[in-house]
């Protein structure tokens, strides 16, 4: 039962840590229809900054505030070379995750941060609140923290500026052809979406003690991972319960993961894991098609 508690634990730890990147890549996949391999570099961007912050005895609220602007400036820079210099969707991506590696190394000053002899997020604020250490606080407090994150996403989404980048991943011409600067919209979501995955690579580097600059390798599998489960299995067409349904998509990622290392598979595995996860998730609705037809 302990070991069944744990994986859950653990399942829910990292799916709402990593939640924040899901968002962030549901936002330009699904939302804008934009290949960003940005995400790649902001994610340990955003553990860089934060990590060499808090360990430079900075407050860590304002080294995370810090990490969701880096991913801002991150996102625009995609932005950028895709609307002003008119480079490929896929490469300005490429492009920029590439910059951002060694832009991470010169932030940390070397390949990893420790962060175990330091105040973080989690423990400046159960200092506050006099509350002891745990798992269970950790959870409570992401809970509330990706709570928080869904409600301003869905009520931006909402509004007329998110209608117009839904809009424009839909049909950019017609958007376009009623006077809409999709742009402007495309750069709006771009920085929005590194932002949250600077976010996640921030909560990360704090909740696991340490930034290591290829902490990123492989995060957009990950995150489509995470947006196509979450939508096989959380089908959803309101945005708020879409949303939800992507925080789901990513602790059932979790879950899966941490059953499968439960079960004896080398971490070098992992990847390959992930791969097998995607394809079955994108075959799932074809399948339940060939039997219907049947």
């Amino acid at each position: 039962m302990d070991a069944v508690q744990s994986v859950i634990a653990i399942s829910l730890r990292q799916g709402l840590a990593y939640g924040f990147l899901v968002l962030g890549v549901y936002l330009t996949f699904r939302v804008l229809d934009f290949p960003d391999l940005t995400v790649d570099g902001s994610f340990p961007l955003g553990g860089a900054i934060a990590a060499i912050f808090i360990f430079r005895g900075g407050d860590p609220f304002l080294a995370t505030l810090l990490a969701v602007g880096g991913g801002v400036l991150a996102g625009l820079l995609t932005g950028i070379l895709n609307t002003r210099l008119k480079i490929n969707k896929l490469l300005s991506g490429i492009l920029s995750m590439v910059a951002l590696y060694s832009i991470n190394l010169m932030i940390m000053g070397r390949a990893n941060v420790s962060l175990l002899r330091t105040t973080t997020i989690f423990r400046t604020t159960f200092l506050f609140f006099n509350i002891q250490a745990g798992a269970i606080p950790v959870i409570v407090f992401l809970a509330i923290f990706s709570a928080v994150m869904l409600a301003l996403l869905t009520w931006f989404l909402s509004t007329e500026i998110g209608f117009a980048i839904r809009a424009t991943g839909d049909n950019e011409q017609m958007i376009r052809g009623l006077g809409v600067n999709t742009n402007t919209t495309k750069l709006i979501c771009l920085a929005m979406s590194n932002g949250l995955v600077a976010l996640s690579g921030a909560l990360v580097a704090q909740d696991q003690g340490f930034s290591d600059i290829g902490m990123g390798v492989g995060m957009i599998v990950i995150g489509l991972a995470s947006v196509i489960i979450g939508e096989v299995l959380f089908p959803a067409r309101r945005i708020s319960l879409a949303l939800l349904g992507i925080i789901g998509g990513s602790i059932i990622y979790r879950l899966l993961i941490s059953i499968a290392l439960r079960l004896g598979l080398a971490p070098t595995n992992l990847k390959l894991v992930t791969a097998i996860l995607v394809i079955i998730s994108l075959s799932i609705p074809n399948i339940r098609k060939i039997f219907q037809r049947a």
